[in-house]
């Protein structure tokens, strides 16, 4: 081709595919990548990639733990310029958890400075702090130096990282760990070390051990901030054989006697992974709610040590009464989701028991003894290699020492020379070493090992100490071999190193103490509501515009009280502070008042619907109290209703319960107690129809079934009686009037009915 000739023309490639599969491929990368290099941890070492490059960083740092420490900054820039590109602050938000002894069982920072605290407030910035790796961190990484583990490229291929770390012990359970990938998630709580080095020994003696035999040396987790567990030794169990359940945690509290029949509750730990400031801030709302009445007050005099004081409002109050209905309604009580799904040998994610993990574990344990072997046993032998050409020096010491002195080129005359022969001046015959390979020449190795000798290592002495270094080095080389040889060795080997780690982080020492204890759930009572309010006497007020309160004692309801300007009187009735008052709104909706809970009647109250969550536009048609076992008729304005327990309309929540379901433009007309054989029913057409109460349902809720038919209007009011005692009513003038044949009005359900009898009421109301 010329130089005047034109370029080649670069012709673009249009690729057309489907949407749903460039999109599926890409997403499917993304997943894979979330899972296999952020969320999910390895089970032979128990880290994520961002944990382990922290690690592998200040070991490279050299932050060993009896080291100076360096600042955070220092080692998060190092991590995320050598092996995590990733933002600074996810990389330092990393370590600081590893740093956290209220987060990690057994910490692997060793942290100077404000490292966050229990009550959920931020680490200082990582200028402020500073840090080291602890001793039980340096034993996750001992063996690096010894080929224990491959080694990758980093991200930009200028340096190299290790794939996993040798990790001397199930660093997954002792420090547990939690994290959402796509499609999949893993939650592991944290376990006490010597615990889970004891069912590795257990395991090794025997292979076909029971998950059931595990947990009776591994009871459960063991939380960092204590607490007590109170889950069923069964449920435990199947969590650990399927890899799936949930544990349940309570505080640990106890009575603190202040004299004089006075006692306040002390809590001194908390459950994992509550904030403590969260839980002061419920425990404090509870009591503003009057949800707990028989709670007076909560104080936080935490320092190092966490210390709730909790003060009951009287004292003739049962502790373990008030406990259980706090553990009901705060986080003094949680549930730990387990969820044991890691990677196996960092490849596959998979939800394993705590067998399946623990041998995972055991298994890079030996696959690490082996590597760390095999090179031991090469090392050895390069120094074997050295030593023969040293004892040759020193049994023929004259000869190497002309070589050196007079010949142009030593190190090629050393390695052509042959030493088969001792020199004459060799210490005695039995000193004599087999020459290397090559009919008695000097390999490259020990010329170049003879030349770099110092002088005074030519002493008589130092010549003693090369023959005792190759015995001690050949006995250990032989043992290497028999290791390698063997299973049984191998496994013996790993069960001595793991009982080293043992009695150096286990029981007895500040960290290996258990700290979560265990107890039956039994022993703290549940206790119903109203058994924790002080039953007293009380009058009921609601106006018109639905602001309501409580006075204390019963009142007489005749006795005038003052409303707000525009107010007026709605209901009022007695009742007891132990009481439940049902509210019925006209929109079908029951809601549920506390005697105990209504505000005090020195003012004018407070609306009802800063308690419940009434709608503004809709009405409330009844308030009264709740009678446990009493049945209530409902109905519509459309004529269709039913008969319900008045145990199912409680309502547990603001939002309360619907039990009429309505239609648009339909409003709920009728609540009332069910008594009696019949059912007397009067439409807005002043029509009456009087059948039977039986011909009625029985419904937790719903629309209901059709009561008296109407070509126009709606129902205006239905009663139940017994018909052997007539049907009553108030006349105009406020006589109590009765109409004790009902003949003219009987007749089946559904019916249109006929007008009513004289002297009924106009506004079609039978009270």
């Amino acid at each position: 081709m010329s130089d005047d000739a034109a370029p080649p023309k670069i012709v673009p490639v249009e690729i057309a595919e489907p949407l749903s599969r460039a999109i599926g491929e890409r997403y499917l990368t993304y997943a894979l990548s979330t899972i296999m290099h952020r969320a999910l941890p390895d089970a032979r070492d128990g880290l994520k990639p961002v944990h382990r490059r922290i690690l592998y960083a200040m070991r490279e740092l050299r932050l060993s733990a009896t080291s100076a420490f360096r600042k955070s900054a220092k080692i998060s820039g190092d991590v995320m310029g050598n092996y995590h590109p990733h933002g600074d602050a996810a990389i330092y938000d990393a370590m600081a958890r590893l740093a956290q002894d209220f987060n990690v069982r057994y910490p692997l920072v060793d942290g100077q400075g404000n490292f966050g605290n229990i009550d959920g407030d931020n680490p200082a910035a990582s200028r402020y702090t500073e840090a080291r790796l602890t001793a039980i961190a340096e034993t996750l990484m001992e063996g690096l130096a010894e080929n224990a583990v491959d080694f990758r490229p980093n991200y930009d291929g200028t340096l190299e990282e290790p794939v996993v770390m040798p990790a001397a012990f199930p660093n997954l359970l002792a420090n547990g760990s939690s994290g959402i990938a796509v499609g999949m998630a893993t939650n592991i709580p944290p376990h006490n070390l010597d615990e889970l080095i004891q069912g590795c020994h257990a395991m090794l003696r025997n292979p076909d051990i029971t998950t059931a035999e595990l947990v009776d040396l591994i009871p459960g987790p063991d939380f960092p901030t204590g607490g007590v567990m109170v889950e069923p030794r069964a449920t435990i169990l199947e969590a650990y054989e399927t890899g799936r359940g949930s544990f349940r945690t309570r505080a640990k509290w106890e009575v603190e006697d202040l004299g004089r029949g006075m006692w306040q509750i002390v809590v001194t730990e908390i459950p994992y992974q509550v904030q403590k400031s969260k839980l002061i801030e419920r425990l404090a709302d509870l009591i503003q709610t009057k949800k707990i009445p028989l709670l007076a007050d909560v104080r936080d005099e935490s320092t190092e040590d966490v210390r709730i004081v909790l003060e009951p409002r009287a004292r003739t109050v049962e502790a373990e009464m008030l406990m259980g209905m706090l553990f009901k309604n705060s986080d003094l009580e949680t549930r730990f989701s387990l969820n044991m799904n890691v990677l196996i040998d960092g490849k596959v994610p998979r939800v394993c028991s705590l067998k399946e993990v623990l041998k995972a574990f055991l298994d890079h344990r030996r696959d690490v003894l082996r590597r760390r072997s095999t090179h031991r046993m090469e090392k050895i032998d390069h120094r074997l290699e050295v030593l023969e050409g040293f004892i040759i020096t020193f049994l023929n010491l004259d000869r190497v020492i002309d070589i050196i002195r007079y010949d142009a080129d030593p190190k090629a005359a050393l390695m052509r020379e042959d030493w088969g022969k001792p020199h004459p001046r060799a210490l005695t015959e039995k000193d004599y070493v087999s020459p290397p390979p090559g009919e008695g020449e000097l390999t490259e190795v020990q010329a170049e090992a003879i030349l770099n000798m110092r002088l005074r290592s030519l002493r008589k002495l130092e010549e003693l100490e090369l023959i005792a270094e190759r015995d001690a080095l050949m006995k250990e080389r032989a043992g290497l071999a028999d290791l390698l040889d063997s299973d049984r060795l191998q496994w013996t080997q790993i069960g001595v190193e793991l009982e080293a780690v043992r009695k150096q982080f286990g029981k007895g020492t500040r960290l290996g103490d258990r700290r979560t204890a265990f107890a039956e759930a039994g022993e703290v009572a549940e206790v119903p509501f109203e058994a924790m309010i002080e039953r007293e006497p009380i009058t009921v007020i609601c106006s018109k515009m639905g602001w309501i309160r409580s006075l204390k004692g019963h009142v007489d309801l005749a006795t005038e009280q003052k409303f707000k300007d525009g107010d007026g009187p709605r209901f009022a009735f007695h009742a007891e502070t132990t009481d439940k008052i049902l509210l019925i709104a006209a929109n079908g909706r029951f809601y549920t008042l506390i005697g105990a809970n209504l505000p005090g009647g020195r003012g004018m109250g407070e609306p009802v619907r800063l308690m419940v969550d009434l709608p503004n536009d809709t009405e409330i048609l009844d308030l009264s109290v709740f009678r446990p076992g009493e049945k209530l008729l409902v109905a519509s304005t459309a004529g269709d209703g039913f008969v319900v327990p008045s145990d199912e309309v409680l309502a547990q929540t603001r939002s309360g319960k619907q039990v009429l379901t309505l239609r648009e433009g339909v409003t709920t007309a009728v609540v009332t107690v069910a008594k009696g054989d019949h059912v007397a029913v009067v439409g807005e057409n002043r029509k009456l129809l009087v059948f039977p109460l039986s011909e009625l349902p029985e419904m937790a809720k719903g629309k209901g079934v059709r009561l008296q038919k109407y070509k126009d209007g709606g129902l205006s009011d239905a009663i139940t009686f017994t018909l052997a005692d007539g049907l009553t009513w108030k006349d105009p003038a406020g006589r109590t009037r009765t109409e004790p044949d009902l003949t003219e009005w009987l007749g089946p359900r559904a019916g249109a009915g006929k007008m009513a009898p004289r002297g009924f009421p106009r506004d079609n109301k039978f009270t």
